[in-house]
Formats: C-alpha cells, structure tokens, sequence
C-alpha cells in the first residue's frame, strides 16, 4: 500500500491512517529530512523484531527514534547536559542523531550493550506530524540495501518492499545523504559519522 502524503501541508486524514497501522503493530517507510526511513510504534515489539528482520541487522543494532519537540526527549534519555541541550535547540530540526543515555521509558529490546539510543526530530512535516499524531516517539531506521546504498524514489521502494512493510508513504525522491550522528554521552559532542547536517558545534 501507499499513500502520496504532500510534505509540506500533510493530509490530515492520511496521517491518521498511517498512525492506525503503526498502533496496529504495522511498519511503515516515510520521509525524512534524508533518506527514507522504516518507523514502528515503539510500543510494538513485533513491529520492531520485524524491522530488524527486513534490515537483516543483529538484536541491539542502535535504532533511533523520531520525536516531535525537544521537550518529549527528555523522558527518554538520562543526562542531557546544557552543552546538549543548546547544540540541539539550533541542530533541531535538522538532519541530526544525537546518541544519549537512554532512560527506563525506551523499550529494552532497541538499547545497545551501552544502554544508549539515538534521538532525531527531522525537518520533515510528515515525520513531525506522524509523531505528533501518534503521541509517542516513532521508532526510526533508514532504509538502505545490503551494499549500503540508499533507495530514494518511493515507487521503487513500494515495488521491492510490498511484501514486507505495511505503507510506503510517498513525498518524492529523497536526497541520498544520511544524518550526521554525533555521540552526547559524555555531555559534549563527538560526531560518530558526517552526513548532511553541518558540524556548526565543533567550531
């Protein structure tokens, strides 16, 4: 299935049905401020079981999750210093994952060996409005083939994952580059892998 959900004013309706299959234990692929992602409700752990099935990635893989403001972040991870919290008030939203300690609330099934996970809040209004709608935090991981590589035409992504995802929503062909994900356990930052976003933080 899938929907064609403009990005720039989400159709409301549409958002709602999207959100009924992730409360359904459904997996969906949407638009990022990246590339394309797969997103489950966290609350889910066949969703999630099934996400790292597709992927084809081990158990404690770091996931992220995609959240709708910085407020809803802090219930969790533990310990966002002041350094953290004013790097992500100008990174957010951005093309950002900043990797924290993560707190009681986040399902232990998506944590590493670390206990930690990552946090995005993309520039993208479907991803926003989903999360928002939902009312919780979306788990998110991008949809990439076994060589790496990104698919970034949605039609191409519902012909090759019909079978195994629940909704592919369409916003256009996305950009090939992931985010930028910058390591915040020690309370300053130390970028794990350059992607699109700016490395504004270290100047």
């Amino acid at each position: 299935m899938i929907f064609v959900i403009h990005e720039v004013n989400p159709q409301g309706r549409l958002i709602d049905k999207a959100c009924e299959i992730l409360e359904e234990g459904g997996v969906v692929i949407y638009p990022t401020d990246t590339v394309y992602a797969y997103g489950c409700d966290i609350k889910s752990k066949h969703a999630i079981e099934k996400i790292y099935h597709i992927k084809k990635i081990p158990r404690k893989k770091p996931l992220s999750f995609i959240f709708p403001d910085i407020s809803s972040i802090n219930e969790y991870v533990r310990n966002i210093s002041n350094d953290a919290f004013k790097i992500m008030k100008k990174a957010f939203p951005g093309p950002y994952t900043f990797i924290f300690h993560a707190s009681k609330l986040v399902p232990r099934i998506v944590t590493t060996e670390q206990k930690t996970i990552g946090v995005r809040m993309p520039d993208n209004n479907i991803a926003l409005e989903l999360v928002r709608t939902l009312g919780r935090p979306v788990l998110s991981t991008s949809v990439s083939t076994g060589s790496g590589e990104y698919i970034v035409d949605p039609r191409d992504l519902e012909k090759v994952y019909r079978n195994e995802v629940d909704l592919v929503i369409d916003a256009g062909p996305k950009v090939s580059d992931p985010s930028t994900v910058v390591d915040m356990t020690s309370g300053h930052p130390v970028v794990l892998r350059k992607g699109k976003g700016e490395l504004f933080f270290l100047s």
